[in-house]
């Protein structure tokens, strides 16, 4: 007996809607550019809550920074490249309305005789203005950037930014500052490394240092060595002689609340190979703590891949594979001065400092544990 059909049956469903996403409202969003020596970096925000929420992003590879080291010069090939790059993120900014951005370069254009040059070309053809930031401040950019990962427990604090031109290091004591109010200390360094006085608790800044050596200058000053294992000593230990002017340097100190941040393309790809991901994951990776033992093996592992095998490595890809050894001739170098079971690998840098430093200035982040 064929059964009957329900009534209503072979009528088109009810549509279930999933409602729109909210478009972002124009008055609330940020943009922070980071033009370094390697790549163009781009990050459009909103506030939300004591963080941000990303709207849009942008990062490509420049080499703004290419030939540098030997002339001094930016070549025309690098800034036509990066005024390229640039375009894309101004049609980015005009599409989504933004009024508020920071919009800034670092090593290369500190070093460049012809960066002025450079950063008219930039205004005349896509209407950005670049402002070039010292030092001091894009180490404390990049401090605060990182305040989310500092563990209540963390009385010393080292923040290492490994870029293409510089790596800065940031040496700074929470002991004074009570445990929960740690990373909140931190992000208040966007007011400058000696704030005036306040009423809440400070994080003293003990040191700071500029190394004007990053992943491609240390890379090119030792470019003529053949021999991979030989060339990594070398720009470890070079890297190395050029901390002797970093107070903390000489000091031992105890791994007991004791916290490297570090903050770099390096530090995420060791962290990637660390745990064996197939695809790049950011929530695995940001705020993974690895010891100095972990990254040991990881950098060993490195140097018996060899160049050919490195090239071959989905973790370290064809644009890092050139610049991994000497970021990681950097991070051994640290480790081998401070080592340390906790340290914290940030994706994040630059401009992610920038946002919270606009919106801090601005009041419009919300009181509250991060």
């Amino acid at each position: 007996m064929t059964p009957k059909r329900p009534e209503g049956a072979g009528a088109f469903p009810i549509p279930v809607e999933s409602p729109a996403p909210t478009p972002p409202d124009t008055a609330q969003l940020y943009a922070a550019l980071d033009l370094g020596t390697n790549s163009c970096r781009m990050l459009i925000a909103q506030p939300k809550g004591n963080q941000f929420h990303v709207v849009d992003s942008f990062s490509k590879s420049v080499q703004l920074g290419a030939g540098l080291e030997s002339s001094g010069m930016l070549s025309r090939a690098s800034m036509a490249r990066t005024v390229q790059a640039m375009r894309i993120c101004q049609q980015k900014l005009k599409r989504h309305k933004v009024k508020r951005m920071r919009l800034v370069a670092t090593e290369a254009c500190r070093r460049a005789r012809n960066a002025g040059e450079f950063i008219q070309q930039v205004k005349r053809e896509t209407g950005l203005e670049l402002e070039i930031i010292q030092t001091e401040e894009e180490a404390r950019l990049a401090v605060i950037s990182c305040a989310p990962l500092v563990s209540t427990k963390t009385e010393q604090l080292l923040v290492v930014d490994i870029g293409g031109g510089s790596t800065e290091l940031v040496w700074i004591d929470l002991s004074q500052v009570a445990p929960r109010e740690r990373p909140r200390a931190i992000m208040r360094l966007h007011a400058g490394f000696h704030p005036p006085e306040s009423p809440f608790p400070a994080a003293r800044v003990v040191d700071w240092i500029s190394v004007p050596l990053g992943v491609a200058t240390l890379r090119d000053q030792f470019s003529d060595v053949e021999d991979d294992a030989a060339r990594f000593a070398l720009m470890s230990w070079y890297f190395e002689e050029n901390l002797a002017e970093f107070a903390p340097y000489k000091d031992e100190q105890k791994r007991e609340g004791f916290q490297i941040v570090g903050t770099s393309g390096t530090v995420t790809t060791v962290a990637a190979s660390h745990l064996g991901l197939k695809r790049y994951d950011r929530t695995k990776v940001d705020g993974l703590r690895m010891t100095s033992d972990q990254i040991d093996k990881v950098i060993r592992n490195y140097l018996d891949l060899g160049p050919a095998g490195r090239r071959r490595d989905p973790r370290i890809g064809q644009d890092r594979q050139a610049l991994i050894m000497s970021g990681a001739a950097i991070l051994q170098a640290l480790l081998r001065l401070w080592p340390t079971d906790r340290l914290s690998v940030a994706d994040r840098g630059l401009r992610e400092g920038l946002l919270y430093a606009q919106m801090s200035a601005d009041g419009v982040l919300e009181d509250g544990p991060f």
